[in-house]
């Protein structure tokens, strides 16, 4: 009996079927993203007195700090270091200086309404009011006979005297007890003070606000005059440091 052959197209089709199927290959995965770092964090400023030639070689120091040589206020900052060396703000207030801004403290004239910049000690504080409750530093009470000689022919030139020698004029003599406001409290800053160069200043202070700019003083409000009197250890030995934010009367240089 004859078979009967298939035709070719059957054929192709019981051969396609007897294939196993294989499934599409899964695409390949993506590779992870890199993380795209945010912005980094900036680092912490160095605290100023870090910045400082000089610090006078205590651990408290008030720096007052002004725009440039023309400017009129500022701020005041008063620090403390720690036992590792490290310097930490302990208060600030806004400041202001003379009505003709800061100069050099070696080039400074007397009667210029300009604040002598540079790294001073604070012999000792005074006021009309008494010392703020809490306050450590010595401190000298104001009188009706008190005043500051700045007479440069005086032998009592830059100094406290109680009633007036009879070589300071008194048209060369600040009366301190005339200066209610800005005489409540303050600080002796030791500008021209322990050798004094005739001509060169006397009576620098950081004292209370008055009505605007001072004579040459550095001043800060009354609440905050406290605050840095009752701060303020003499066994510490605190210094203020006067100038500029840059150029050569900036308080970085010392």
């Amino acid at each position: 009996m004859r078979r009967r052959l298939l035709p070719l197209s059957v054929l192709l089709l019981l051969t396609a079927g007897t294939v196993a199927f294989s499934p599409p290959p899964a695409p390949l995965a993506a590779p992870p993203s890199a993380a795209v770092p945010g912005p980094a964090e900036p680092a912490p400023e160095t605290p100023l007195p870090e910045r400082m030639a000089d610090t006078g070689g205590g651990t408290q120091l008030i720096t007052a700090v002004a725009p440039d040589t023309g400017s009129t206020t500022g701020r005041v900052v008063w620090w403390d270091r720690g036992a590792d060396g490290r310097w930490t703000e302990a208060g600030s207030a806004p400041a202001r200086f003379g009505a003709n801004g800061l100069v050099a403290g070696g080039e400074r004239v007397q009667g210029t309404s300009t604040t002598p910049t540079g790294l001073y000690d604070l012999p000792y504080a005074f006021g009309l009011s008494p010392a703020p409750e809490g306050a450590g530093f010595p401190y000298r009470q104001v009188t009706d006979r008190s005043y500051w000689c700045q007479d440069n022919d005086s032998a009592e030139y830059n100094r406290w005297v109680e009633g007036l020698p009879p070589d300071c004029r008194a048209a060369e003599a600040e009366h301190m007890a005339d200066y209610g406001v800005q005489y409540a409290h303050g600080l002796v800053i030791g500008f021209n003070y322990d050798r004094p160069v005739r001509g060169r200043g006397a009576g620098i202070f950081l004292h209370v606000n008055g009505e605007g700019p001072t004579a040459g003083c550095v001043s800060v409000p009354a609440e905050d005059m406290a605050r840095i009197l009752v701060w303020a250890d003499p066994g510490r030995r605190p210094h203020i440091a006067v100038g500029t934010e840059s150029g050569p009367t900036a308080v970085t240089r010392g």
